[in-house]
């Protein structure tokens, strides 16, 4: 009895350590959020196995991102104006018992395959100014993004960017999926 319960506790040791040891799919997208005074300051950086335009094609599609970003419940092009777009999105985002729901109307200035800068129009929020750049890297895309936002309503600071950093990385994890996943589906198709 003595050696099966030895076992049983060697075996989940070294189960929860196999565990700890193997890598989260979204380590490597770093984010920094940064709350000073009301102001909340999101810096992110990740790297995709792709190339600029099929990123730039899953960043851009705003008619289908509630379909694979999780907390989007509402996402649509209202008008287009050559580069510019103006954009409805509507969701709600969670974490632990934080609960956020969020609504804005956005103008999306599009810089082809670089930059894609956003300002809030109207929303929840009482501002929200980003900008998301797209980088060559080794035969991959760093997409860099940074956005400076006042939320509607006051934010614990330390919970609040808690909750902001696993917001964030959850959703460029699903954004990187996605475009993994339309990035694999042209190589099925071409073969």
């Amino acid at each position: 009895m003595k050696t099966f319960r030895f076992l049983l506790i060697m075996g989940a040791v070294l189960f929860l350590k196999a565990a700890l040891a193997a890598p989260l799919p979204n380590e490597n997208i770093e984010v920094k959020v940064q709350i000073t005074g009301e102001t909340v300051i999101v810096d992110l950086s990740l790297v995709v196995l792709a190339t600029r335009q099929q990123v730039w094609e899953v960043l851009t599609d705003f008619e289908h991102m509630s379909s694979f970003v999780s907390n989007l419940k509402e996402s649509k092009v209202i008008s287009t104006s050559g580069f510019v777009q103006k954009i409805f999105q509507r969701g709600s985002a969670s974490y632990g018992p934080i609960d956020f729901p969020f609504e804005s109307t956005r103008e999306i200035l599009l810089t082809p395959l670089d930059k894609i800068q956003s300002h809030m129009i109207s929303g929840n929020m009482q501002k929200m100014e980003g900008t998301t750049q797209l980088v060559d890297e080794n035969g991959s895309t760093r997409i860099i993004f940074h956005t400076e936002s006042i939320p509607g309503h006051w934010l614990p600071p330390i919970a609040g960017r808690h909750f902001i950093e696993h917001e964030t990385r959850e959703q460029f994890q699903e954004i990187r999926d996605e475009i993994l996943k339309r990035k694999s589906s042209l190589i099925a198709l071409t073969n």
